[in-house]
């Protein structure tokens, strides 16, 4: 399986229905700001599908971080957020709040693979 656009994603994300997701990545958002694709990789690890499905959509390092083979630094704030996310109770939101910085990702994507 292969995600093609950013509505596929948010079916499969949809369907997990993770609240845990959600909050570890706006313990992200709040954390790192500026680095969409951690955000991203904390939104979609626990997707119970593999790393593979979102890496031709949303690139190599999300890719990476999915699978904890980014940088030590990223790897260890993501698991942070997500042991930090299981114990945490505060409204992180609702998935559609993330559309957005979804598609900002797939487009960064984009343009770096035409670049290519």
């Amino acid at each position: 399986m292969e995600l093609r656009s950013v509505d596929e994603l948010m079916d499969l994300l949809h369907a997990c229905g993770s609240e845990q997701a959600l909050r570890t990545a706006a313990l992200l958002r709040r954390g790192r700001p500026a680095d969409k694709e951690l955000q991203v990789a904390g939104l979609v690890m626990d997707t119970g599908q593999a790393a593979e499905v979102v890496r031709t959509l949303l690139g190599e390092r999300v890719y990476r971080l999915v699978c904890h083979h980014g940088s030590a630094t990223d790897d260890e704030l993501l698991r942070l957020a997500a042991e930090e996310s299981l114990t945490a109770r505060f409204d992180a939101g609702v998935l559609e709040d993330w559309r957005a910085v979804l598609e900002l990702v797939a487009a960064r994507n984009s343009r770096l693979e035409t670049v290519d």
